[in-house]
């Protein structure tokens, strides 16, 4: 319920409406723009990748090994984003849940339409499902440790995960330790990035180092809920890009599809001209 002051002078308003008329108000457009940002590098990186990989015309190898570098930055935007959002949202639990049975029929529809080899075993949309649901559980106790101390703690957590599909956790340039072997002879711990020798998925984010990033998103998310950041992230810099954030999970289930019948069709056409 809004309240209104009726007052002639700004200067004779209770000192409580004057915090109100500095409070921004409304949703954070930045983080759809940088979630839009993100989502149209991950579409040209995977319309590339497809060029290269699954139509097998060189160039577009030639171009992923260009922009292979900065994939994961891009991908780590995306989900610290997700972080934050979460932590706008009070059914991460239910979202969680939708998404997970989302991205299970993606593991499904990729297994029979491009084989057991490409297809999502655990992609980002499985692994953003998990984080939910786990944020949501474990909301009330994640609360309780401060926000800058549950960031640097996540941020830590993360870097230290990084090399976990590699068989190790490491500090960089300074410690590394290996770890049991027995963790990556199953078939079933793959979601935390244990795998096993063989293990393929055509897009793959394990819990680690992921999950980390995505808590220490939802760390960072209380700096929005509590309206304490900069006022330009709160206003409408690029439209485009923000509606393509609003719409991440649509244009992520309909771009590889799309990409791959834009390829087959200019496929079709070079072969009758020839």
């Amino acid at each position: 319920m809004k309240t209104y002051y009726f007052c002639k002078e700004e200067s004779k308003m209770p000192e409580e409406a004057k915090e109100q008329k500095t409070v921004p108000k409304g949703r954070i457009h930045m983080l759809d723009e940088l979630r839009g940002f993100a989502l149209v590098f991950m579409v040209i990186y995977h319309a590339f990748y497809t060029i290269g990989y699954f139509f097998n015309w060189s160039w577009g190898r030639d171009i992923i090994n260009i922009l292979y570098p900065i994939g994961p930055v891009f991908a780590g935007a995306f989900i610290f984003i997700s972080g934050i959002s979460s932590n706008l949202s009070h059914s991460n639990i239910d979202r969680g849940a939708r998404l997970f049975f989302i991205a299970y029929i993606v593991s499904i529809v990729t297994f029979f339409a491009i084989g057991s080899e490409n297809a999502i075993r655990f992609g980002v949309l499985h692994m953003l499902s998990v984080c939910m649901m786990m944020y949501g559980l474990m909301s009330r106790i994640l609360k309780v440790i401060p926000l800058w101390v549950g960031i640097i703690f996540n941020v830590l957590l993360f870097i230290l995960t990084i090399p976990v599909p590699e068989g190790k956790i490491a500090i960089p340039f300074l410690w590394e330790m290996n770890l049991p072997t027995e963790w990556y002879m199953t078939d079933f711990l793959y979601p935390l990035g244990f795998i096993k020798n063989g293990f393929s998925s055509g897009d793959f984010f394990p819990l680690l180092p992921w999950l980390f990033l995505f808590f220490a998103g939802t760390y960072f998310g209380r700096l929005a809920v509590k309206k304490k950041l900069p006022k330009f992230t709160y206003k409408s810099h690029i439209k485009p890009l923000a509606f393509l954030g609003r719409h991440s999970l649509l244009i992520y289930l309909a771009h590889q599809p799309v990409i791959f019948g834009i390829c087959t069709l200019v496929e079709m056409l070079l072969k009758l001209k020839n």
